[in-house]
């Protein structure tokens, strides 16, 4: 099981202390990697930049967070990053998360992290199944074997998976987990993904 999450690592580990269920988790929305058998962590981007974060707090821009590799606030300030992202001529991306803001270097997200959690573990992308609820999710799920949305997802994501669960949150996830266990996800499904195999 691989947990691919926007959160820095700190914060996911205080809200989830069952993180060792998981094989690897992918933080930091793709710049950090994270092997809870061995509590290691390897940077998949540079560091966050420092002439970034500056440039931002001079503009006001609260709440702030600097993680390892991410500087993540909220909207409207995706506006004020985009600004200093310009004027200061930087490789980075901005990437929304419901009313998160998250800047990384150009090219890292979710699916460049979940690649290298996958090459780990000698396993293909056709053979994973993924979940996610919002905009940042799409990277990854467009690249797995078969992609599921929660019900309580963005709309724009829910015409993108090959399931749509009936339950929201967590349940979802559950529903999803169940029907792998049961009968698995042979039966037909709505949406563009397909389950690999059919």
């Amino acid at each position: 099981m691989i947990l691919v999450t926007g959160r820095q690592l700190p914060d996911l580990l205080h809200i989830f202390p069952g993180v060792a269920v998981c094989d690897r988790v992918v933080a930091e929305n793709g710049g950090l990697l994270y092997r809870p058998a061995t509590a290691e962590t390897q940077l998949l981007a540079p560091p966050a930049s420092l002439r970034f974060l500056e440039a931002l707090r001079a503009r006001g821009a609260e709440p702030l967070f600097e993680g390892r590799t991410v500087v993540a606030t909220v909207r409207p300030h995706d506006v004020t990053a985009a600004e200093v992202i310009r004027e200061l001529g930087l490789e980075l991306e901005i990437t929304v998360n419901r009313e998160s803001v998250m800047v990384l270097p150009r090219g890292v997200n979710k699916g460049t992290g979940l690649a290298v959690a996958l090459q780990e573990l000698h396993l293909s992308f056709e053979e994973t199944v993924g979940i996610g609820d919002a905009e940042n999710d799409e990277a990854f799920l467009r690249l797995c074997g078969f992609s599921a949305a929660v019900a309580n997802a963005i709309p724009a994501l829910k015409n993108r998976v090959g399931m749509v669960t009936t339950a929201a949150y967590g349940a979802g996830v559950a529903e999803l987990v169940d029907r792998l266990i049961g009968d698995g996800l042979g039966t037909p499904m709505t949406g563009p993904a397909k389950p690999s195999g059919e």
